[in-house]
């Protein structure tokens, strides 16, 4: 790969420099500068509007569906997806059939993704095919390569399980990762409980569903003394439970779903089963405390929530939808379209690309000379209309589709190959 950027901002996640040179060779960043000259045998892209480059984007939690449930989504297609939106990593959630609850899942997904444009760090599933039970092979998967622990989309409602799961990885400094969410609480809930749940006559899933699980999840973790990563919180309470303990120096991280920090359970109100996600869309009270959440580093990073969904899942009458929507390729044209009055460039860098390795324990991408090309590249200002066929996910499952957005990614260079 021989390749000069010309006329590009480095964007990172202190600064917005002003229009320089990148030239990369073999993967590497060979010179940053102004006017650097052409080459022989060296592809050239020059961009005349404002364009940008940053380190390229970490997702954590990733539905890949795949092994199988390939009809949904697989590896190679979310990748795409994935180099489509800024994407240069995905921490991918273990539920999948058979769930990756064992060493050779986790190889199953190294040895698929080698090659790929984007890179793969599965998280391991915690108890045996996330079903809650008992432990799964934690050390085993962790010294194949899995950075952390999770069910995922399953949340624990054992806590003596959730207890000797933070017990058992303090030998290794593991992390688990739990989307705190209490089922029977929550029983046949459709949407956030309110006002709108109440008008469009659905059964509500109550803010206490999740502030309750917090308030044991963070007990847990102070007997056990280990470390917690609280994934996907949604409520007001639990924004100030999170930020109490950290206060109180708990190690304890956050995230967020991007589709709930961008709007809230109106729009559910035409019943669009789009809509229709987990965690839920809450209300004004909730989705403003989640952004103080973020600006005030209570909340560490954000996520897509990405969940495919094949047509036969969604396209139903709404109490029988599945859960879920799919965000890799829209992610950050919502932050410049819904968050641009309250995050800055630099301040995506950081909740997208940085905060998320370093919560991980992964190295945060450079771009200098003599680092590795992971970067992502876009315009961050340009206004364009999703269409079908810019998704390149096997799903559709999106509310998106037809509406004009603003910022747009054009693609990644990473792991020696030029996405663009």
């Amino acid at each position: 790969m021989q390749l000069l950027l010309k006329n590009v901002r480095i964007c990172t996640d202190s600064e917005v420099t002003a229009p320089q040179d990148l030239r990369i060779s073999d993967g590497i960043i060979r010179a940053i500068g102004r006017n650097l000259p052409m080459e022989s045998g060296v592809k050239e892209l020059r961009f005349d509007g404002e364009v940008c480059v940053s380190p390229g984007w970490l997702d954590v939690g990733t539905q890949t569906c795949d092994p199988g449930l390939e009809h949904r989504e697989d590896l190679q297609t979310v990748a795409a997806a994935a180099a489509a939106g800024g994407f240069t990593g995905l921490a991918t959630a273990p539920n999948t059939l058979p769930a990756v609850d064992n060493k050779s899942g986790i190889v199953y997904i190294q040895n698929k993704t080698a090659g790929l444009p984007v890179s793969f760090y599965p998280i391991g599933a915690l108890s045996v095919g996330t079903d809650g039970k008992d432990l799964a092979e934690l050390f085993d998967m962790y010294t194949a390569g899995a950075l952390a622990f999770s069910d995922g989309n399953h949340p624990v409602q054992d806590a003596g399980l959730l207890l000797r799961a933070l017990q058992y990885v303090r030998a290794f400094d593991g992390l688990i990762l739990h989307q705190p969410h209490h089922q029977s609480i929550a029983a046949g809930g459709q949407m956030h409980e309110g006002v709108v749940s109440t008008r469009l006559g659905l059964r509500g899933i109550p803010a206490l569903s999740e502030e309750v699980t917090i308030q044991r999840d963070l007990s847990l973790l102070e007997y056990a003394e280990s470390r917690l990563h609280l994934h996907l919180i949604s409520t007001r309470k639990g924004v100030e439970m999170v930020r109490a303990a950290k206060a109180a120096g708990l190690p304890v991280t956050a995230s967020v779903a991007l589709a709930n920090l961008c709007f809230t359970d109106d729009k559910l109100s035409t019943f669009d089963s789009n809509w229709k996600v987990m965690p839920p869309l809450r209300d004004a009270q909730h989705r403003d405390a989640l952004l103080e959440g973020v600006l005030d580093g209570t909340i560490d990073f954000i996520c897509t929530n990405h969940t495919p969904w094949d047509t036969e899942a969604k396209n139903l009458e709404f109490p029988f939808a599945r859960f879920g929507m799919i965000g890799l390729e829209t992610a950050f044209a919502l932050c410049r379209t819904y968050l641009q009055d309250h995050l800055s460039l630099p301040q995506l860098v950081r909740l997208w690309a940085v905060h998320p390795r370093q919560v991980l324990g992964l190295p945060v991408p450079e771009i200098k000379t003599g680092a590795p090309a992971n970067f992502a590249v876009f315009a961050p200002d340009q206004e364009w209309t999703l269409s079908a066929q810019d998704l390149r996910s096997k799903s559709y499952n999106t509310p998106f589709i037809g509406e004009k957005l603003r910022g747009k990614v054009l693609g990644v260079v990473h792991n020696g190959k030029v996405t663009l």
